[in-house]
């Protein structure tokens, strides 16, 4: 007997969606930022057994969209409702229950729904048994955890439950896959994850990454890559005094890339304006929202 399906994982910003897909898989794919809306894209992470796959999806943050690049991102949400076995609500300890029409949503969902309680490092225990209380209320079918993700807590006993849900099915995807992304993704990822640590305000949430080139070779792999920004004000501001800011990003890039890699990676990174590109339909598609 083979098990296989998509477990899609949804909750608000800063909950901790990815650091769970990431311990799930044993990998750490999906970047990770005290930022909030530092996931913009559905990206899978794959976990392989010889009798099981489990494809999870780490998907944005749930936010009211204020422009269309929220708008794209809000869809990939919306579609992880539609392809779902198993439907995963992240919460942690900090939530407010605000948001009646989710609730309304997951109520009506036909596949088993799993709401876990993340960061329960931060919480005690008379918190923790008022929080089952209240999600159990809210959400009558759903199973609840409570974990933490960032330390691995109760990880082993929510996989457990997860394959015990998913339906039989041959794997959807190679063994050897761990996620349905192409590496010139995760580098520009981990670019962008590190533009999120270095720039506060506007300036990360204005900033889209390409690699316009990737040149593999024995030794050392070639990568050209482009910040785009919204502004020339914001393109001043990325590069920095003297290019040092840039510079900064590069080598903290090039680091993780290398790590991801296994092998020395020489990295050009450009900076460019598009215009209000997160406004721009067309834009948006090249960039990958769709």
């Amino acid at each position: 007997m083979h098990k296989a399906g998509f477990v899609n994982i949804i909750g608000k910003p800063n909950v901790g969606k990815s650091t769970l897909m990431n311990a799930m898989i044993g990998e750490r794919l999906s970047i990770t930022t005290p930022k909030a809306q530092t996931t913009r894209h559905r990206i899978m992470g794959i976990a392989n057994g010889e009798d099981y796959q489990v494809v999870f999806s780490d998907t944005p943050g749930i936010i009211k969209p204020k422009y269309k690049l929220q708008e794209k991102m809000m869809n990939f949400v919306e579609s992880s409702f539609y392809d779902a076995d198993i439907m995963l609500y992240l919460t942690d300890v900090e939530e407010k229950f605000d948001n009646h029409e989710l609730i309304e949503k997951l109520n009506k969902i036909s596949v088993p729904l799993i709401v876990a309680i993340n960061k329960i490092d931060i919480s005690d225990q008379s918190k923790t048994l008022v929080l089952l209380a209240e999600w159990q209320k809210l959400l009558p079918k759903a199973e609840i955890f409570v974990i933490s993700a960032l330390h691995k807590h109760n990880i082993d006993g929510l996989f457990k439950r997860l394959l015990e849900l998913l339906p039989e099915n041959p794997p959807y995807y190679s063994k050897e896959d761990l996620s349905d992304r192409n590496l010139r993704f995760f580098v520009s990822e981990i670019i962008r994850e590190q533009i999120l640590k270095n720039y506060s305000k506007e300036i990360p949430y204005s900033v889209e990454v390409a690699i316009e080139s990737y040149k593999e070779a024995k030794d050392c792999d070639r990568i050209a890559a482009v910040i785009y920004v919204e502004r020339d004000s914001q393109k001043g501001i990325i590069i920095g005094a003297k290019g040092e800011s840039l510079k900064r990003v590069g080598v903290q890039s090039r680091i993780q890339i290398e790590k991801l890699i296994g092998k020395k990676v020489f990295l050009e990174i450009f900076v460019k304006v598009k215009k209000d590109w997160r406004s721009d339909d067309s834009i948006l598609k090249s960039f990958g929202y769709q």
